[in-house]
């Protein structure tokens, strides 16, 4: 029982660390920031770009976004153990 309640204080510091980190991510002039609850922080688009150009560079920003997020996680949880 002990235990587990180790690891529930654990996995709880963990995120809370993991919470207050930021990850950047660049295509093309746009910018976009996300911490580590996957919530959008920051988005900086480039003007020069076309509609379609920015909305491109937008979704691989994203994309990148959230497996940097998510590599961090499990680094965390890898580290816990």
């Amino acid at each position: 029982m002990w235990d587990k309640l180790k690891q529930a204080k654990q996995l709880q510091k963990m995120q809370s660390e993991l919470q207050k980190e930021e990850f950047q991510e660049e295509e093309k002039g746009v910018k976009i920031t996300m911490n580590g609850r996957m919530e959008v922080v920051e988005v900086n688009l480039n003007d020069d770009l076309t509609k379609e150009e920015q909305e491109k560079a937008v979704k691989e920003c994203l994309n990148g976004l959230m497996r940097k997020v998510q590599m961090a996680a499990a680094q965390k949880m890898q580290s816990m153990e």
